[in-house]
C-alpha cells in the first residue's frame, strides 16, 4: 500500500476564506440539493484499517437516525420543491439500523430513488426477505452498492479484517442473482493504476458471474486513499482554471448529509459525507439553513473531491 510522505503543513486548511499562503479559498455553491444522504449511525460490524469515519462496533459518535428524523427532511423535500431525486444512506453500517427498512419503503414511496452502502456481510442477510419485498415493489429505484475494497481476498481483508472476504461475496452474488440494481465501491490504495485495478475487477465479476460493468465508473467507483494528515495542496479560486474543472463539479455542489450527533436533541445537516465530526462542516438544523456556500476547507475536500475527482453519487 502506499505510503504517506510527507506530512500536513499545520498552517494550511485554517481559515476558510484564505489559504496558508494568503490566497483565495476556493467555495462551493449548492447549485441544487440534488441528492440527500443519512448517515445511519457511526456503528459498524467491521474495524477498518482506514475508515474514512472511523466507523466500528464501538463508536457510536453519530447516534442512530430514526424514522421520523427522516421523514421531517422527506417533508422539507417537498415542502421547499428541492429538486432531490436520490437519498443515500451511508454510516456505519446501515443494515444494522433497526430501522432501516422503514426509511427506504418512506423514501420509495415518496417517489424517489434509494441508495444504500453497505459492505453486504450479516446486517444484510438478516432482512433479505424484506429486501426482496423491496425490490418487488419498486425495481430499480432501489439501488445497493457494496464495498468490496479489492478483487483479491488478501488486500480486501488486510483492510476490512480476517474472514469479511467470503460473507461480503456472499452478499454480492446474492444481490447479483436476485436482480437487485448493483454497484460496487473499491479503493485506490495499492499501487496499481485504474486500468489494472478494473481488469482484476472484471475478471472477478466474471468468475463470480455477476453483471457489472467494471469498466462503467459508476458501476465500479474506485474511490482514493485519504489520510488527514497527508500533506495535499490547498484548492484556490485559481485552481478551477488550472485544472479545468468546475466547482459544479464537486460533490458538495449537489449533495449534503445528515446526521444525528451523539446525546443531540435533534439532527443535523453537513456538507459533506466525508466529515461528520469536524464542526465547520455543520450548516445548520434544516436543509434551507444548510443551503450556503462550502468552503474547501479540508484536506479530503482535495485529496478526494478535487484532486482524486471522487464523488459518492453520479
Amino acid at each position: 500500500m502506499d505510503q504517506i510522505t510527507s506530512r500536513l503543513d499545520p498552517a494550511k486548511f485554517r481559515h476558510p476564506v484564505t489559504t496558508a499562503k494568503g490566497e483565495t479559498r476556493a467555495h462551493v455553491a449548492l447549485r441544487g440539493l440534488e441528492t440527500l444522504w443519512f448517515n445511519t449511525g457511526t456503528l459498524c460490524n467491521l474495524t477498518c484499517a482506514n475508515c474514512y469515519i472511523e466507523s466500528s462496533p464501538r463508536n457510536d459518535r453519530l447516534a442512530w437516525l430514526g424514522l421520523d428524523d427522516v421523514r421531517d427532511y422527506l417533508d422539507e423535500i417537498a415542502r421547499e420543491r428541492l429538486p432531490t431525486r436520490l437519498v443515500g444512506f451511508t454510516g456505519g453500517e446501515p443494515f444494522m439500523n433497526r430501522e432501516i427498512i422503514a426509511m427506504l419503503e418512506l423514501v420509495l414511496s415518496r417517489g424517489l430513488d434509494a441508495l444504500v452502502l453497505t459492505n453486504a456481510m450479516l446486517p444484510l442477510r438478516k432482512l433479505r426477505a424484506r429486501l426482496l419485498d423491496l425490490k418487488g415493489r419498486y425495481g430499480d429505484r432501489l439501488a445497493i452498492r457494496v464495498s468490496l475494497d479489492h478483487y483479491t481476498p488478501g488486500v480486501h481483508e488486510a483492510e476490512r479484517g480476517r474472514r469479511s472476504w467470503a460473507p461480503t461475496i456472499d452478499g454480492l452474488v446474492w444481490l447479483a442473482r436476485n436482480g437487485f440494481r448493483l454497484d460496487v465501491a473499491g479503493r485506490r490504495f495499492t499501487n496499481e493504476t485504474e486500468d489494472q485495478l478494473r481488469a482484476g475487477y472484471a475478471r472477478l465479476f466474471s468468475e463470480l458471474n455477476i453483471s457489472v460493468d467494471a469498466l462503467d465508473p459508476v458501476r465500479l467507483m474506485l474511490f482514493p486513499e485519504m489520510d488527514p494528515g497527508r500533506d495535499v495542496p490547498e484548492i484556490t479560486t485559481a485552481c478551477w482554471g488550472i485544472l479545468h474543472k468546475s466547482p459544479d463539479d464537486v460533490m458538495c455542489a449537489s449533495a449534503r448529509m445528515v446526521v444525528k450527533r451523539k446525546d443531540a436533541s435533534a439532527p443535523a445537516v453537513l456538507a459533506c459525507t466525508l466529515i461528520p465530526y469536524d464542526e465547520r462542516f455543520e450548516l445548520g438544523r434544516t436543509l434551507v439553513e444548510a443551503s450556503a456556500a462550502v468552503p474547501l476547507n479540508h484536506p479530503y475536500c482535495a485529496s478526494f473531491c478535487v484532486l482524486g475527482g471522487a464523488a459518492c453519487s453520479r
